[in-house]
């Protein structure tokens, strides 16, 4: 199986471009299936404290037969703990609970803009990296405006923008926004849940490539050069997801895919919190 390959971020760093998403991924079954995610080729691994499942991962990341260095592990601050003190206690319960002596890519998870700390987040985070606790630091679920006040009150930028983005929502503005800012965009519910599977423009694309829909969809993001974290529950769905590196879309087909915009989203706008 061809593996993810490695994009580079604005601050030196590389980041495996598929990864493990854990969302939703119970406890009990967290270190089975992380185990066999590494062993079948994943590199990438993005959990968060709200997941409720970082101790398992990190138990996978300990007990790999893959050196840590190449392993890539992304957590996240949820935003109860948004602000700079409260970021640097959950930070700590994070890694105590991965057991790791640094963190590969550290997110605040929302912006909560009605609190008005996720700035204070970032100082936070500013301060993780000078330490050299953590390597990158990027943010998650952050229009355009979020991130443009971090950068002007810091002066520090993301390197990377974990968004919901899926066909029916392809996050132009932001991808482009993030583009010209050097910002990765990385995609969370990249199969919008699931629920966008059984759209019959996928069906008849998986049938011409000889692929699964759900291939489909995840050769899409990477043809847009999104870093994307489907999930899977079982080794099965994990080999399939990790398989879409030896065929390429074409232009019809990204055309085609183009079409099913809808702008719904499977979760909330961040402007909403």
């Amino acid at each position: 199986m061809t593996p993810a390959p490695r994009l580079s971020l604005d601050d030196g760093a590389t980041i495996p471009q598929l990864g493990y998403g854990l969302y939703k991924v119970p406890p009990s079954d967290t270190a089975r299936l992380c185990r066999e995610a590494i062993t079948v080729g994943y590199r990438h691994l993005d959990t968060a404290a709200f997941y409720g499942n970082e101790e398992q991962v990190g138990i996978a990341v300990r007990e790999a037969a893959v050196p840590r260095e190449e392993l890539y592990v992304t957590t996240k601050v949820w935003k109860d703990d948004n602000g700079f003190d409260t970021t640097l206690r959950a930070f700590d319960r994070s890694m105590a609970l991965l057991g790791l002596e640094r963190l590969d890519l550290y997110l605040i998870h929302w912006p909560v803009p009605s609190t008005d700390r996720y700035v204070d987040t970032w100082r936070a985070l500013i301060r993780l990296q000078q330490e050299g606790r953590v390597r990158s630091i990027g943010v998650a679920n952050f229009h355009a405006h979020h991130v443009e006040r971090l950068i002007a009150e810091t002066g520090v930028k993301p390197v990377v923008n974990q968004v919901e983005l899926h066909p029916w929502l392809p996050q132009s503005e932001v991808r482009a926004y993030d583009e010209g800012r050097d910002i990765r965009t990385e995609a969370w519910s990249p199969l919008a849940r699931g629920r966008i599977l059984g759209t019959p423009l996928l069906d008849d694309l998986a049938d011409k490539h000889g692929r699964t829909p759900a291939q489909i969809v995840l050769r899409w993001h990477i043809e847009l050069g999104n870093i994307v974290i489907p999930k899977a529950s079982s080794p099965e769905r994990l080999r399939e997801n990790l398989d879409v590196f030896d065929f390429a879309l074409d232009a019809d087909d990204l055309a085609a895919i183009a079409s099913l915009e809808t702008g719904e989203r499977t979760g909330r706008d961040p402007d909403l919190d």
